[in-house]
């Protein structure tokens, strides 16, 4: 008999149906962002999330995303949201202000709303890290949201009293 036997125990669930997904994506480093894209929709209908419960919408850069994703958030219309892009090292401090304020926004918009919201966004040195890293984030990103979709609506649905 194990330790944690006695214990309710919520495990992952990676099954999507059903789950509706918003996605705000920058379209600064269009290239990096499509190849997020295309690797986080190909893993979220593979964990059979359908198509008509994907909503995508495009911002210009990674400082537009947490406002839109805010506005999602309050339509009621989802159960998770992913945020995708790329910020990558520049020479001068501008990075520094968009990977943190970006993410900031992110974290504090889930934390505020109790809405999960994936930080699908990448911040990189260079192109080439990006590069190697977009397909790996995206298909996470996926993952990570289902998963937390489902976490969430089985706390709800499951509270302790």
């Amino acid at each position: 008999m194990g330790y944690y036997d006695n214990i309710q125990e919520f495990e992952p669930d990676q099954l999507g149906g059903g789950l509706r997904i918003g996605i705000v994506m920058s379209r600064f480093n269009i290239d990096i962002g499509e190849g997020l894209l295309s690797a986080c929709t190909e893993e979220l209908k593979k964990l059979d999330v359908q198509e008509d419960d994907i909503l995508l919408v495009t911002v210009p850069g990674a400082l537009e995303i947490p406002v839109t994703l805010i506005k999602m958030v309050d339509s009621g219309q989802f159960d998770v949201l992913i945020a995708l892009g790329s910020v990558i090292r520049g020479d001068t401090y501008h990075f520094e202000i968009v990977a943190n304020e970006s993410a900031r926004g992110i974290s504090q918009i889930q934390l505020e709303t109790g809405v999960p919201v994936v930080n699908g966004v990448l911040t990189t040195d260079t192109e080439g890290q990006a590069i190697e890293r977009m397909m790996i984030k995206g298909k996470d990103a996926a993952r990570v949201a289902v998963e937390m979709g489902n976490l969430l609506i089985k706390l709800e649905e499951n509270s302790i009293d």
